[in-house]
């Protein structure tokens, strides 16, 4: 039996300091695993007690890392400029043969590094060539981890536009993206964002009462748009107008959420990035596209394999008896 465990607090996967290409190139090798049969997982388990609000479990195991992990996730409605996180997070991580608990970490830190990985890894093989401008519907954390993300991807990147029910939280996008180099404007007109962009990264939070406001049709004709919101915020009715829908997994999602928080019966996802990682689409980058996922726990298996591994090099977490 194990007789410690490696904990990873929230301070403790900071100071790992992940390069995003590093996240970028861990999640792809994730869902090329899971391609070649080399790892398993459960869709979400969730237990959903309002918008916004609810709980998941998120289960994976991998032969190629030799681990299996767990992901605890609770989600509830925060109000506008909370000091609250609307998600929280712990993964556990076992050993793939022993079934011995080898570590615990904060699964936050872990989720916006995943989170923004999986969309610029669906970034790599679906948006239009040497995009200039990005735009951000929702300026919290995750947008940030974007922004990071994004510009290592793209460091041809030249404008950020940002569009947020606070002011202040797009300020703070937007000096991060002039601190990378990037001229930014804020906007009030989602319509203006949609015209200029060539990705767009879509982060509202669920809340009852929600009305869709991104229209489709207003992108340009050659598009990424990455709904990280799986899609609520943007009008069902123009979905239509995307030439390809990919989502990251077809067994737990066949179409985008609306914001009544149930699939949208106006289209549905035609490729995922378990096949698009291991046979790329040509000419997906000729129309618009649309990738909106829920995350997938085996992505989450790459990153606390990946920060487990860096922690034991540099010596870093805390040692836990069992």
């Amino acid at each position: 039996m194990s007789e410690a465990l490696l904990y990873l607090s929230r301070e403790n996967v900071r100071a790992l300091s992940i390069p995003p290409a590093a996240a970028r190139e861990a999640v792809l090798q994730g869902f090329r695993d899971h391609a070649a049969g080399l790892s398993r997982s459960l869709p979400k388990s969730t237990l959903t007690l309002g918008p916004g609000h609810g709980f998941q479990a998120m289960t994976a195991a991998s032969s190629a890392q030799g681990i299996a992990t767990v992901k605890w996730v609770a989600m509830a409605p925060v109000a506008a400029g909370s000091p609250l996180p609307a998600v929280s997070a712990l993964i556990c991580v076992s050993d793939y043969e022993t079934g011995q608990p080898l570590a615990v970490l904060d699964g936050d830190e872990i989720t916006l590094i995943r989170t923004a990985a999986i969309s610029a890894a669906a970034a790599s093989l679906l948006a239009p060539a040497e995009p200039q401008t990005i735009g951000f519907v929702g300026c919290g954390l995750q947008a940030h981890a974007h922004l990071a993300a994004f510009r290592d991807l793209y460091p041809g990147l030249t404008h950020a536009l940002m569009l947020s029910r606070s002011r202040s939280s797009a300020e703070r996008l937007a000096e991060a993206a002039r601190a990378a180099g990037l001229a930014t404007e804020i906007l009030d007109d989602a319509g203006a964002l949609l015209a200029h962009s060539d990705i767009v990264i879509s982060m509202v939070p669920g809340a009852a009462g929600m009305t869709p406001f991104l229209d489709a049709r207003r992108l340009k004709p050659a598009a990424l748009a990455v709904a990280v919101d799986t899609g609520r915020s943007w009008k069902p009715e123009t979905l239509p107008a995307f030439d390809l829908l990919a989502t990251d997994s077809l067994e737990q999602s066949r179409a985008p959420y609306g914001a009544d928080g149930n699939p949208v019966t106006t289209v549905a996802f035609q490729h995922d990035l378990i096949g698009l990682a291991a046979t790329p689409q040509p000419n997906a980058a000729a129309g618009r596209s649309l990738f909106a996922f829920r995350g997938v726990a085996f992505a989450d298996l790459a990153l606390a394999h990946l920060a487990v591994a860096q922690a034991r090099a540099q010596g870093l977490g805390t040692v836990q008896p069992r």
